[in-house]
């Protein structure tokens, strides 16, 4: 039987803000599964106790955590993305970075024509790459 790797990505009651707004973003991407908490618990309700969802044809899930962590997003992993075109690079660019935090500001810096490296307004860290 295969196994399954995708990339999960916690957030603190905004998972299914972010995960749609990502699918946005991307071709080939759909939210395939959405399981949200009742009024049980143990997370808020309507929360997201687990979701999946692909981007541009990957699978990764995202949840709402209920417990409070010291912790959040770091740049240490990141979703690398290839754009095709300039004009795809700067869309996702100006779209990922509203509101969000720029590490490297979008320039030639030797290893490809255009890169740039950002924190998006949920905390999720990019890297964009012009082939």
């Amino acid at each position: 039987m295969p196994h399954h790797v995708a990339p999960q990505l916690m957030f603190e009651g905004n998972a299914e803000q972010a995960m749609r707004f990502y699918v946005s973003l991307f071709d080939d991407s759909d939210i395939v599964r959405l399981d949200r908490y009742g009024p049980e618990g143990p997370g808020r309700e309507g929360s997201i106790m687990q979701a999946e969802f692909t981007l541009a044809g990957r699978r990764y899930t995202c949840i709402d955590s209920h417990i409070a962590h010291p912790f959040s997003f770091t740049p240490s992993i990141s979703l690398f993305v290839e754009c095709e075109s300039r004009e795809e690079f700067e869309r996702l660019r100006e779209q990922l970075g509203a509101d969000g935090e720029t590490l490297m500001p979008a320039d030639d810096y030797g290893f490809s024509t255009r890169f740039t490296w950002l924190n998006d307004r949920f905390g999720v860290s990019w890297q964009l790459n012009l082939a």
